[in-house]
């Protein structure tokens, strides 16, 4: 009860059996993340979800062989909570570019899911996928209700996603780029295409500018 801070009577009253299509344990509204990994001094391990076999998360995410035989780290400006990193691919969301890496912090209360905010989400037919989230309103419950997943590159339509499709949410807490900035990138020039391609409004910007 005080190690996943919630109150004993909800831990006592609850079924603590995993779901065969969930790698966590509902508490109430709380879900709390299993298997946890975790250092010789207890410290919580990020593990690292590898790129060129990140398809094989959907299969093994719930699985505990799978998670202790991924890659640790441990980063220790990250803040509390349980972290995994995830690989990024594609330009959907610019400016992190493919092959960056996005760590995020497991949500375990859905009422945590903040509008407009980005995370990384595990969807039973997607797989990973980085998207910034809207949450719609429902009356007849969580499992009814509907995730709008926008991307920041314009070119990419949004798209609905059933809550009950989701079987993992994770809040973006950093992000990681393993190449350097070429020095192109950080031309004005370039740094004005890039804008134009996401179709961000550039007279509010160059009002500021003047």
């Amino acid at each position: 009860s005080e190690y996943f801070q919630l109150p004993i009577d909800i831990m006592v009253k609850n079924d603590l059996s995993l779901s065969k299509e969930k790698s966590y344990i509902e508490l109430g509204r709380h879900r709390v993340l299993f298997p946890i990994v975790v250092n010789q001094d207890n410290e919580d391990l990020i593990e690292v979800i590898p790129a060129k076999a990140s398809a094989g998360y959907l299969n093994g995410y719930s699985d505990p062989e799978y998670i202790e035989k991924l890659e640790q780290i441990k980063l220790p400006f990250i803040p509390t909570g349980k972290h995994r990193a995830f690989p990024i691919k594609g330009d959907s969301m610019l400016p992190i570019k493919d092959g960056s890496w996005v760590i995020g912090k497991f949500v375990e209360d859905i009422k945590h899911l903040q509008s407009g905010r980005t995370y990384i989400l595990l969807t039973k037919d997607e797989g990973i996928v980085y998207k910034r989230v809207y949450v719609s309103e429902s009356e007849s419950g969580n499992e009814d209700r509907v995730l709008i997943l926008k991307s920041d590159n314009k070119n990419y339509e949004p798209y609905p996603v059933k809550l009950s499709e989701v079987l993992e949410i994770w809040e973006f807490t950093c992000s990681i780029r393993t190449e350097e900035y070429d020095e192109g990138e950080l031309k004005v020039e370039s740094i004005m295409r890039m804008l134009r391609e996401l179709q961000v409004e550039l007279e509010p910007l160059k009002k500021k500018a003047g």
